[in-house]
Protein backbone atom coordinates (compact mmCIF):
# COMPACT_ATOMS: atom_id res chain seq x y z
CA UNK A 1 0.00 0.00 0.00
CA UNK A 2 1.32 3.06 -0.78
CA UNK A 3 1.36 6.26 1.69
CA UNK A 4 -0.83 8.07 0.16
CA UNK A 5 -4.49 8.20 -0.94
CA UNK A 6 -4.22 9.67 -4.19
CA UNK A 7 -1.68 10.99 -6.53
CA UNK A 8 -2.03 14.79 -5.92
CA UNK A 9 -1.39 13.55 -2.50
CA UNK A 10 1.91 11.99 -3.20
CA UNK A 11 2.26 15.34 -5.67
CA UNK A 12 2.15 17.83 -2.78
CA UNK A 13 4.27 15.38 -0.93
CA UNK A 14 7.13 15.77 -3.07
CA UNK A 15 6.80 19.78 -3.50
CA UNK A 16 6.50 19.74 0.09
CA UNK A 17 10.10 18.27 0.65
CA UNK A 18 12.91 20.81 1.14
CA UNK A 19 15.99 18.51 1.35
CA UNK A 20 16.89 18.53 -2.68
CA UNK A 21 17.92 14.90 -2.75
CA UNK A 22 14.81 13.50 -0.82
CA UNK A 23 12.79 15.34 -3.10
CA UNK A 24 14.10 13.47 -6.20
CA UNK A 25 13.68 10.20 -4.45
CA UNK A 26 10.18 10.81 -3.11
CA UNK A 27 9.52 12.05 -7.06
CA UNK A 28 10.37 8.56 -8.39
CA UNK A 29 8.46 6.59 -5.24
CA UNK A 30 5.63 8.32 -6.21
CA UNK A 31 6.05 7.46 -9.93
CA UNK A 32 6.36 3.93 -9.08
CA UNK A 33 3.45 3.97 -6.73
CA UNK A 34 1.37 5.61 -9.42
CA UNK A 35 2.28 3.46 -12.35
CA UNK A 36 2.06 0.17 -9.87
CA UNK A 37 -1.22 0.95 -9.65
CA UNK A 38 -1.23 1.19 -5.54
CA UNK A 39 -2.59 5.09 -6.23
CA UNK A 40 -6.57 4.44 -6.38
CA UNK A 41 -7.48 7.84 -8.13
CA UNK A 42 -5.92 11.18 -9.37
CA UNK A 43 -7.62 13.16 -6.06
CA UNK A 44 -7.93 16.95 -5.99
CA UNK A 45 -4.85 17.88 -3.49
CA UNK A 46 -4.18 21.35 -3.80
CA UNK A 47 -0.67 22.31 -4.38
CA UNK A 48 1.43 24.85 -2.23
CA UNK A 49 1.79 28.42 -4.02
CA UNK A 50 5.70 27.54 -3.72
CA UNK A 51 7.20 24.44 -3.22
CA UNK A 52 9.74 24.00 -0.49
CA UNK A 53 13.56 23.89 -0.79
CA UNK A 54 16.86 23.96 0.95
CA UNK A 55 18.26 26.38 2.57
CA UNK A 56 21.40 26.59 -0.15
CA UNK A 57 22.20 27.17 -2.97
CA UNK A 58 21.41 31.18 -2.52
CA UNK A 59 19.05 32.22 -5.28
CA UNK A 60 20.31 35.29 -7.08
CA UNK A 61 18.42 37.66 -9.88
CA UNK A 62 19.31 36.01 -13.27
CA UNK A 63 21.21 39.15 -13.97
CA UNK A 64 23.32 38.34 -10.96
CA UNK A 65 24.76 35.14 -11.82
CA UNK A 66 28.31 34.80 -12.85
CA UNK A 67 29.13 33.91 -16.31
CA UNK A 68 29.99 30.29 -16.96
CA UNK A 69 32.90 29.98 -19.42
CA UNK A 70 33.83 26.87 -21.46
CA UNK A 71 33.85 23.21 -19.60
CA UNK A 72 37.63 23.36 -19.37
CA UNK A 73 38.68 23.75 -15.99
CA UNK A 74 37.37 21.57 -12.77
CA UNK A 75 35.57 24.79 -11.52
CA UNK A 76 34.40 25.61 -14.39
CA UNK A 77 32.90 21.89 -15.16
CA UNK A 78 31.43 22.01 -11.78
CA UNK A 79 29.50 25.43 -12.29
CA UNK A 80 27.65 24.00 -15.53
CA UNK A 81 26.73 20.86 -13.40
CA UNK A 82 25.33 22.91 -10.57
CA UNK A 83 23.59 25.24 -12.67
CA UNK A 84 21.88 21.74 -14.47
CA UNK A 85 20.90 20.04 -10.99
CA UNK A 86 19.52 23.63 -10.66
CA UNK A 87 17.30 23.08 -13.45
CA UNK A 88 16.34 19.67 -12.89
CA UNK A 89 15.34 20.03 -9.03
CA UNK A 90 12.94 22.85 -10.35
CA UNK A 91 11.70 20.43 -13.34
CA UNK A 92 10.73 17.97 -10.68
CA UNK A 93 8.65 20.86 -8.71
CA UNK A 94 7.36 21.86 -12.51
CA UNK A 95 6.11 18.11 -12.97
CA UNK A 96 3.97 17.55 -9.58
CA UNK A 97 2.86 21.37 -9.50
CA UNK A 98 1.39 20.62 -13.02
CA UNK A 99 0.14 17.83 -11.92
CA UNK A 100 -1.56 18.44 -8.74
CA UNK A 101 -2.53 22.17 -9.90
CA UNK A 102 -4.52 21.09 -13.58
CA UNK A 103 -5.96 17.52 -11.39
CA UNK A 104 -9.19 17.57 -13.41
CA UNK A 105 -11.75 14.52 -13.96
CA UNK A 106 -11.49 16.39 -18.03
CA UNK A 107 -8.26 15.40 -18.41
CA UNK A 108 -7.81 12.06 -19.54
CA UNK A 109 -5.25 9.10 -17.14
CA UNK A 110 -2.76 8.81 -19.97
CA UNK A 111 -1.89 12.95 -19.12
CA UNK A 112 -1.42 12.24 -16.15
CA UNK A 113 0.73 9.09 -16.89
CA UNK A 114 2.76 11.14 -19.03
CA UNK A 115 3.45 13.91 -16.62
CA UNK A 116 4.18 11.24 -14.14
CA UNK A 117 6.62 9.96 -16.25
CA UNK A 118 8.40 13.14 -16.79
CA UNK A 119 8.34 14.07 -12.40
CA UNK A 120 9.85 10.32 -12.87
CA UNK A 121 12.71 11.28 -15.25
CA UNK A 122 13.80 14.57 -13.74
CA UNK A 123 14.32 13.18 -10.34
CA UNK A 124 16.55 10.45 -11.69
CA UNK A 125 18.30 13.54 -13.90
CA UNK A 126 18.76 15.83 -10.73
CA UNK A 127 20.11 12.45 -8.55
CA UNK A 128 22.70 11.84 -11.76
CA UNK A 129 24.14 15.17 -11.81
CA UNK A 130 24.51 15.39 -8.13
CA UNK A 131 25.84 11.93 -8.01
CA UNK A 132 28.79 13.32 -10.54
CA UNK A 133 29.34 16.63 -8.41
CA UNK A 134 30.08 14.42 -5.62
CA UNK A 135 32.46 12.74 -7.78
CA UNK A 136 34.24 16.12 -8.39
CA UNK A 137 33.95 16.78 -4.96
CA UNK A 138 31.07 19.32 -4.76
CA UNK A 139 27.51 19.10 -4.34
CA UNK A 140 24.50 20.57 -5.17
CA UNK A 141 24.05 24.74 -2.69
CA UNK A 142 27.87 24.73 -3.16
CA UNK A 143 27.34 27.81 -5.72
CA UNK A 144 24.38 30.11 -6.03
CA UNK A 145 21.72 29.52 -8.58
CA UNK A 146 18.82 31.78 -10.00
CA UNK A 147 15.16 31.60 -9.33
CA UNK A 148 13.59 32.31 -12.47
CA UNK A 149 12.24 29.15 -13.63
CA UNK A 150 10.30 29.01 -11.36
CA UNK A 151 8.54 32.50 -12.31
CA UNK A 152 7.55 30.71 -15.17
CA UNK A 153 4.99 28.37 -12.97
CA UNK A 154 3.55 31.79 -10.99
CA UNK A 155 2.86 33.58 -14.25
CA UNK A 156 0.81 30.46 -15.84
CA UNK A 157 -0.81 28.94 -12.58
CA UNK A 158 -3.67 30.15 -13.99
CA UNK A 159 -3.85 28.46 -17.44
CA UNK A 160 -2.98 24.47 -18.33
CA UNK A 161 -2.40 25.66 -22.16
CA UNK A 162 -0.24 28.48 -21.19
CA UNK A 163 1.67 26.11 -18.81
CA UNK A 164 2.10 23.87 -21.47
CA UNK A 165 3.61 26.39 -24.13
CA UNK A 166 5.63 27.59 -21.66
CA UNK A 167 7.62 24.85 -19.81
CA UNK A 168 8.11 22.08 -22.04
CA UNK A 169 7.52 24.25 -25.12
CA UNK A 170 9.96 27.21 -24.11
CA UNK A 171 11.82 26.25 -21.42
CA UNK A 172 12.36 22.90 -21.66
CA UNK A 173 12.72 22.87 -25.91
CA UNK A 174 15.75 25.21 -24.79
CA UNK A 175 17.64 22.67 -22.98
CA UNK A 176 17.13 20.37 -26.51
CA UNK A 177 18.93 23.87 -28.15
CA UNK A 178 22.29 24.12 -25.44
CA UNK A 179 22.80 20.43 -24.46
CA UNK A 180 24.35 19.40 -27.39
CA UNK A 181 27.27 22.03 -27.30
CA UNK A 182 27.54 20.90 -23.60
CA UNK A 183 28.53 17.41 -24.41
CA UNK A 184 31.16 19.00 -26.85
CA UNK A 185 32.28 20.77 -24.30
CA UNK A 186 32.94 18.47 -20.89
CA UNK A 187 33.82 15.72 -24.12
CA UNK A 188 36.91 18.17 -24.94
CA UNK A 189 37.80 18.47 -21.67
CA UNK A 190 37.98 14.66 -21.33
CA UNK A 191 35.08 14.40 -18.41
CA UNK A 192 33.33 11.63 -20.71
CA UNK A 193 31.05 10.43 -17.63
CA UNK A 194 29.37 13.91 -17.92
CA UNK A 195 28.44 13.81 -21.09
CA UNK A 196 27.14 10.41 -20.63
CA UNK A 197 25.02 11.69 -18.23
CA UNK A 198 23.81 14.76 -20.28
CA UNK A 199 22.96 12.23 -23.11
CA UNK A 200 20.95 10.55 -21.37
CA UNK A 201 19.28 14.24 -20.19
CA UNK A 202 18.95 15.09 -23.90
CA UNK A 203 17.35 12.01 -24.51
CA UNK A 204 14.90 12.16 -22.22
CA UNK A 205 14.09 15.78 -22.54
CA UNK A 206 13.20 14.79 -26.20
CA UNK A 207 10.55 13.15 -24.74
CA UNK A 208 9.72 15.43 -21.99
CA UNK A 209 8.69 18.15 -25.20
CA UNK A 210 7.10 15.58 -27.31
CA UNK A 211 4.71 15.46 -24.32
CA UNK A 212 4.28 18.71 -23.70
CA UNK A 213 3.53 19.22 -27.58
CA UNK A 214 1.36 16.16 -27.56
CA UNK A 215 -1.07 17.54 -24.55
CA UNK A 216 -1.01 21.09 -26.07
CA UNK A 217 -2.02 19.79 -29.67
CA UNK A 218 -5.19 17.97 -27.40
CA UNK A 219 -6.05 20.77 -26.17
CA UNK A 220 -6.04 23.13 -28.55
CA UNK A 221 -8.36 20.64 -30.50
CA UNK A 222 -10.36 20.63 -27.97
CA UNK A 223 -11.44 23.93 -27.60
CA UNK A 224 -10.87 24.29 -31.62
CA UNK A 225 -8.30 26.35 -31.19
CA UNK A 226 -5.04 26.09 -34.27
CA UNK A 227 -1.87 24.95 -32.60
CA UNK A 228 0.20 27.77 -33.96
CA UNK A 229 -1.12 30.89 -33.62
CA UNK A 230 -2.54 30.30 -30.03
CA UNK A 231 1.35 29.25 -28.88
CA UNK A 232 2.63 32.30 -30.13
CA UNK A 233 0.00 33.83 -28.59
CA UNK A 234 0.58 32.43 -25.06
CA UNK A 235 4.13 32.87 -25.32
CA UNK A 236 4.21 36.53 -26.48
CA UNK A 237 1.70 37.04 -23.18
CA UNK A 238 3.75 34.61 -20.55
CA UNK A 239 7.93 34.33 -21.62
CA UNK A 240 9.59 37.20 -20.81
CA UNK A 241 12.52 36.94 -23.07
CA UNK A 242 12.85 36.32 -26.53
CA UNK A 243 13.91 33.07 -28.52
CA UNK A 244 17.13 32.83 -29.73
CA UNK A 245 18.22 30.63 -32.41
CA UNK A 246 20.40 28.28 -32.61
CA UNK A 247 17.66 25.78 -32.22
CA UNK A 248 18.41 22.06 -32.22
CA UNK A 249 16.03 21.29 -35.40
CA UNK A 250 16.33 17.38 -35.54
CA UNK A 251 15.99 17.26 -31.97
CA UNK A 252 12.95 19.17 -31.71
CA UNK A 253 11.23 17.41 -35.18
CA UNK A 254 12.00 13.98 -33.31
CA UNK A 255 9.79 15.54 -30.36
CA UNK A 256 7.35 16.76 -33.01
CA UNK A 257 8.06 20.51 -32.20
CA UNK A 258 7.82 21.71 -36.30
CA UNK A 259 10.44 25.16 -36.96
CA UNK A 260 7.51 26.77 -38.07
CA UNK A 261 6.47 27.45 -34.28
CA UNK A 262 9.95 28.68 -32.90
CA UNK A 263 11.38 30.05 -36.37
CA UNK A 264 8.13 32.32 -36.45
CA UNK A 265 8.35 33.41 -33.34
CA UNK A 266 12.05 34.02 -33.13
CA UNK A 267 11.37 36.19 -36.22
CA UNK A 268 9.49 38.09 -34.78
CA UNK A 269 10.84 38.51 -31.23
CA UNK A 270 13.00 41.73 -31.78
CA UNK A 271 9.74 43.69 -32.60
CA UNK A 272 8.07 42.17 -29.84
CA UNK A 273 5.79 39.79 -32.49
Amino acid sequence: MSQFATLTDGACAVLGTADARAKALLSRRVAQAWRDKVLPEIGSTAPPDRPSRPERPELLAPGRMPRRRSAGSLATRVALLHALAHIELNAVDLAWDLIARFASPDLPRSFFDDWVTVADEEGLHFLLVSDRLADLGAGYGDLPAHDGLWEAAVDTAHDLMARLAIVPLVLEARGLDVTPAMIRRFEGAGDLESAAILRIILRDEIGHVAVGMRWFDWMCQRNRNDSLPMWRKLVKTHFRGALKPPFNHEARQTAGFAPDFHEGLCNAADARL
